[in-house]
Formats: structure tokens, sequence, C-alpha cells
């Protein structure tokens, strides 16, 4: 496979991930694009990587995944806050804890 392909994969998967990000009022449903779209990026890294023949496209993925472990670590217990005080994952009532 060539470059070109796996550039077009990886820019619609980040175009996905992003119209998820602003259309989607679910928090869960926010978290999953937010993924999308650090997957798209992994998939840039990896095939430049392997493009260049170099091992730091792999190397700066493995960073990506690590950090996108611990955001949905921190993502999925603000649900789950949300979720105890308001009985609802709807992101539009986030702005009520305030407090």
């Amino acid at each position: 496979m060539i470059l070109n392909q796996f550039l077009l994969l990886a820019a619609v998967l980040f175009c996905v991930g992003v119209y998820g990000v602003l259309a989607r009022r679910n928090g869960i449903m926010v978290l999953m694009s937010v993924e999308l779209i650090l997957n798209s990026v992994n998939i840039n890294l990896v095939a430049f990587g392997a493009f260049r023949d170099h091992v730091a496209g792999e190397v700066f993925a493995l960073f990506v995944i690590a950090v996108a472990a611990a955001e949905v670590g921190i993502g999925l217990a603000i649900v789950l806050m949300i979720y105890r005080n308001r009985r609802s994952i709807d992101l539009t009532e986030a702005d009520l804890l305030k407090g």
C-alpha cells in the first residue's frame, strides 16, 4: 500500500472524529470521537515512519496511546460524576456542576 491511502484513511477518521466532538452531546460519544481523532494521528505517525524507514513514528504513536489511555480514564471519571449528580450524561448540563 502507498502512503496516500493511509493518509486518506487518517483524514476520514479525523473528520468523523471532529464531527462527533462538535455534534454530539453524549459524553461517551464525545470521548469515542476524541479516540478516533487520536487514532487518526497514530495512523499518520506510523505511516510516515514506515515511509521514511524510521522507528520514531512508532515510538511517538506509543506515547499517543499512553496519553489517550490517561485521557479516557479521566474523561470517564468526569462523565460518571456528571451522571451521579444529574442522572444524565448530556454534556450541556456540565456547566451546572460549577460550585
